[in-house]
């Protein structure tokens, strides 16, 4: 029997993004990943409409580069995602979620998770 979905919503104020600054410059740090631990997740930085950065407790970061641009991600900065289980995967999809009024948006599907070293560390934008 398969485990009933868990909906994971991530508030803007948990974000930081970076929409009106450049994407910092990533260098692939080993395989990619299908799928993450949720609850190793410390935090995410929503760059663009097509890139978030997950960073893991203890510093580790993954990049996913969308399969194509997600309307209003990199304007929105905040996302809700529905997985089975404990782990976030490449197949999950995530879905914008708009402050003002509270409504949802586009339904993207991810990427796999690309461990990777960030020019400057992961320093999130204020």
């Amino acid at each position: 029997m398969k485990p009933a979905p868990m909906l994971a919503l991530l508030a803007p104020g948990l974000l930081a993004a970076a929409a009106d600054r450049p994407i910092p410059v990533a260098t692939p740090a080993g395989p990619p990943e299908l799928c993450l631990i949720r609850s190793r997740i410390q935090n995410n930085i929503v760059r663009s409409d097509r890139v978030i950065d997950f960073v893991l407790f203890g510093g580790k970061v993954y990049r996913v580069t969308l399969p194509q641009d997600c309307p209003d991600l990199g304007a929105q900065r905040a996302f809700a995602y529905a997985s089975t289980g404990n782990q976030l995967c490449a197949s999950d999809q995530i879905t914008i979620l708009y402050n003002a009024p509270m409504a949802t948006g586009a339904r993207c599907a991810l990427a796999p998770f690309q461990p990777v070293v960030l020019q400057g560390g992961w320093k999130a934008a204020r």
